[in-house]
């Protein structure tokens, strides 16, 4: 039995099953009839983002939450403004759709002079180039479009990397007949580990837990990609191993758990937890990502003969690589196979930063990260910015079923404003708490204007230190370039519309209601404010927080000073 269909609502559909509820992008004469479509359906939400920049840092942060994300934009102009956004969803492992519509195609059949291209007859220079930050780029054809799209979302999705599909306008609302079969829903599973070789492995891994006197786990980034926190949680519970996060694993295992130990990240760790990993006569791994700030700048773990890595791809045992032992299919066993009952392990006080300093009212890192938990409810995201805010976290108590959401890896200033918003949007039952200084701020601060038309009500904490102070710290502190016009931050939410009459009663569906809009300068007026934006969780707040211009995180303060031999 056949039906006909449009190729645009068929993309729709395929974007909906990978759990696609919020389109983001900026609309463009090439995509306009796609828009029409997406915002035509009632299961889907425009994002209508300020920029293409900002459009595909959200889709970024929305793919955090729900497990893929997807962005529009407009053929050369648009496409090129979002390739950053992209380049990082890349980088950080996330199946970003980046859908691009682009002239009709017999203007590219014949190689038409049109606005936004380069202007030499070349229609694929983009998807070319975009060929080299996904894992499946199309630029549709008739022929072929349902198969293109289908590899193009099923790779995206399976690899956990971005994917482009170049839509040709007069594709977008073609009707084209397909069977039962074509509509049914993508097979979306992973390729099963092999068997063989996958009962060695484990057979390996327990005989040498079973000789270890002193194990010890560390979970990572790709734990989160692969969204195996419920599976890391309970390797984590059965086995009673000491257990420590990467910063990119930040948020992936329960802090309250007993054996639980805090952050590890090579040399900028706190002294005591370096101390407890170095003791560790066998390292597992999970979901490792040995990137520079990720790792202390590469001053991360033991010995190879001492590690076991069990990853997203294969399983590492020391020396010897099991390809294709996966850990999402490979984990459960593992756990399943310990002993019922923990090993008993005795631990001492959990090593925690030096507490607050009480000799000043200023608002310092020592005193931020110590104290903001207290405002921070359960089940909440947390965006923290590159930078001071990104170095903050690390070793920051995180209230139950919190998640974080920073770019370790490819750490574009400016990342978390849009991020924010593709998390709020992701799912609106969880509060979003917004860390960014006030020179990533400048980037891509428009995006807060899309806050209120969609009615999210995050917490944004603007630290001001006055100035890029991670900037300042790796080179130039006094130099001009690190330094740029002060705002009235303060203001932002006024500025953007927030209190204007028309917006409430114009497009924005159900904008937000504005709350807290103050400067801070005393740890009395933070704490006032905090108080207050904690009270009204149905409201959008901005604190502008005033720090010492120098003051920064030890860890951020470590990590610059062991760069400089790099």
């Amino acid at each position: 039995m056949t039906t006909t269909i449009s190729i645009g609502n068929y993309l729709l559909r395929r974007l909906k099953e990978i759990n696609i509820e919020t389109i983001f992008g900026v609309p463009g004469d090439y995509n306009m009839p796609f828009l029409d479509l997406i915002e035509d359906d009632n299961d889907l939400t425009w994002g209508n983002n300020a920029n293409e920049l900002n459009a595909s840092y959200a889709a970024d942060g929305y793919a955090r939450v729900r497990g893929a994300g997807a962005v529009v934009t407009t053929f050369g102009v648009g496409e090129l403004s979002a390739v950053n956004g992209i380049a990082g969803s890349y980088s950080e492992m996330l199946p970003v759709i980046h859908i691009v519509g682009t002239p009709v195609t017999s203007s590219q059949n014949s190689h038409a002079l049109l606005h936004h291209s380069l202007g030499n007859g070349d229609f694929q220079v983009f998807t070319k180039m975009s060929s080299l930050i996904t894992v499946a780029a199309a630029h549709l054809s008739p022929e072929r479009a349902l198969e293109e799209i289908d590899h193009v979302i099923k790779t995206a999705y399976l690899r956990k990397r971005p994917g482009y599909i170049g839509f040709p306008l007069d594709l977008m609302l073609k009707k084209v007949s397909v069977t039962e079969h074509q509509l049914k829903p993508l097979d979306l599973a992973n390729p099963p580990n092999p068997k063989e070789v996958q009962e060695i492995a484990l057979q390996k891994i327990l005989e040498h837990i079973a000789a270890s006197k002193n194990p010890a786990i560390i979970v990572d980034g790709c734990v989160l990609r692969q969204h195996l926190e419920k599976e890391a949680n309970a390797f984590v519970v059965r086995s009673g191993f000491p257990t420590f996060s990467a910063p990119m694993g930040k948020g992936a295992i329960d802090e309250r758990l007993p054996n639980f130990r805090g952050c590890y990240s090579g040399n900028v760790t706190l002294e005591g937890i370096t101390k407890e990993v170095e003791e560790a006569d066998l390292l597992i791994e999970l979901g490792s990502i040995k990137s520079d700030f990720n790792t202390g700048n590469f001053s991360y773990g033991l010995e190879k003969k001492k590690t076991i890595s069990l990853h997203s791809f294969g399983t590492t045992i020391y020396h010897a690589d099991y390809n294709g032992v996966c850990m999402s299919e490979l984990l459960p066993l593992l756990t399943a196979s310990l002993p019922e009952n923990p090993k008993e392990l005795e631990f001492g006080a959990r090593v925690r930063p030096d507490p607050i300093d009480e000799s000043t009212q200023e608002i310092t890192h020592n005193y931020l990260w110590n104290k903001v938990p207290d405002f921070i409810e359960p089940n909440s995201i947390i965006v923290a910015e590159t930078g001071t805010a990104e170095f903050g976290v690390f070793n920051m108590n995180s209230p139950k079923g919190t998640s974080f959401i920073s770019q370790i890896l490819w750490g574009s200033i400016g990342y978390s404003v849009g991020a924010a918003l593709g998390a709020a949007m992701a799912d609106r039952s969880r509060r979003v708490y917004l860390f960014v200084g006030d020179g990533s701020f400048q980037l891509t601060v428009q995006e807060v204007s899309v806050y209120i038309r969609h009615g999210i009500t995050p917490v944004i904490l603007l630290l001001n230190n006055d100035g890029y102070l991670i900037e300042k710290l790796i080179h130039g502190p006094h130099r001009s370039y690190n330094n740029y016009q002060m705002w009235k931050y303060s203001q932002t939410l006024n500025f953007f519309g927030g209190h204007l009459e028309h917006n409430r009663t114009g497009q924005g569906k159900n904008p937000s209601a504005v709350g807290v809009e103050e400067k801070v300068t005393t740890r009395t007026e933070f704490e006032a404010a905090m108080e207050k934006a904690h009270t009204q969780p149905d409201k959008i707040h901005f604190l502008e927080v005033i720090m010492p211009r120098f003051d920064a995180p030890r860890e951020l303060k470590l990590l610059v000073a062991s760069s400089e031999n790099r």
